[in-house]
């Protein structure tokens, strides 16, 4: 049941790829998608049937909803250079670590920290608070957040 939650996960992400940034029907997917992300790992959890290959679909389910999210939002969010200079670099710092886990320890690097799961919360509720707060600053922390998750995810690879 949990891996059917990750592949409707990325089922709604590729369906985001076809509506409206911010549009309603975008908000009802976006919130449908972020919400599966929480509920999956607990079913799996809670009905004993936590996997190597769940936890791989989950990461790519994740990874698939922000790069949507990221192709989505940006072109509509008007953010300063300098967000999206630090965007690229947190994504290269994912890479990397990606790069780093496969060719040195033959291994899919999935890190379920709680400081990603932090990272995952800001990054989801970031949207839904556009009308609210200062794009500027809402970028900023969750850029703050994802680097020293990325940065903590990298060191826990090289263990």
């Amino acid at each position: 049941m949990a891996n059917l939650i990750s592949a409707f996960r990325i089922l709604c992400s590729v369906a985001l790829l076809f509506c409206a940034a911010l549009s309603p029907v975008f908000y009802v997917l976006y919130i449908t998608a972020g919400v599966s992300d929480m509920v999956d790992g607990w079913v799996a959890r809670k009905t004993n049937t936590v996997s190597k290959f769940g936890s791989k679909l989950d990461t790519v389910a994740d990874t698939l909803f922000v790069v949507v999210c990221l192709v989505k939002l940006l072109p509509v969010l008007h953010l300063p250079i300098w967000i999206y200079v630090w965007v690229g670099l947190i994504a290269c710092i994912k890479v990397f670590n990606i790069v780093y886990s496969y060719v040195v320890r033959k291994q899919f690097l999935a890190d379920h920290s709680i400081l990603n799961k932090v990272t995952g919360a800001l990054l989801f509720v970031f949207p839904l608070t556009l009308s609210v707060i200062d794009v500027k600053y809402s970028a900023a922390l969750v850029c703050a957040t994802t680097t020293v998750a990325g940065i903590r995810e990298g060191v826990q690879s090289k263990k």
